[in-house]
């Protein structure tokens, strides 16, 4: 039995990016998008779809998958659905998969499943940035706002030339 490669498979790091991409996509798109984790010849593969209605026929063109059920590993939210245990179809958007090749760690597949582009830094594949710097403060914003908005009165007031006096 060979032990899998745990450069195979994905880090804590891009799973949490994984996630917060379903979790966009979901709120882009409107509609509830699954992220199911999976493996085939020891590497991770992470696909993406939309799970349709019960009475929901798919487009003739797109593709459908089966995600969900006993084992299904799943990141970012599930729309509420019930993953652990039910079996859904789904509409095919894209995947992921994780590769050996030195020059590219992740191999992104596109609606057909063909490869079209690759990376070896999962953020440059996905649709978002997810890079987490630290938003501006607006409170310090706006004060700086404020305190050039003084700057230029005082400036102003400094470049008008005086008044005479106004006699009553």
């Amino acid at each position: 039995m060979t032990t899998p490669d745990h450069a195979l498979r994905f880090t804590e790091q891009e799973l949490s990016m994984l996630g917060k991409t379903a979790d966009g996509l979901s709120a882009y798109m409107g509609k509830s998008v699954l992220a199911e984790i999976g493996m085939d010849d020891d590497a991770e593969w992470v696909i993406f779809a939309i799970p349709l209605g019960v009475d929901e026929t798919p487009d003739e063109k797109a593709t459908q998958v089966q995600m969900g059920g006993p084992g299904a590993r799943f990141v970012g939210n599930r729309g509420g659905l019930d993953l652990d245990t039910e079996v859904y179809d789904c509409q095919y958007l894209w995947a992921v998969q994780i590769t050996d090749d030195p020059d590219a760690r992740f191999v992104r597949l596109d609606q057909n499943g063909d490869e079209f582009d690759y990376a070896m830094e999962l953020a440059e594949l996905l649709p978002f940035d997810l890079t987490d710097d630290a938003l501006p403060d607006p409170d310090l914003e706006l004060l700086e706002e404020l305190e050039e908005d003084d700057d230029s009165d005082q400036s102003e007031q400094a470049d008008d030339p005086p008044r005479p006096p106004s006699i009553h």
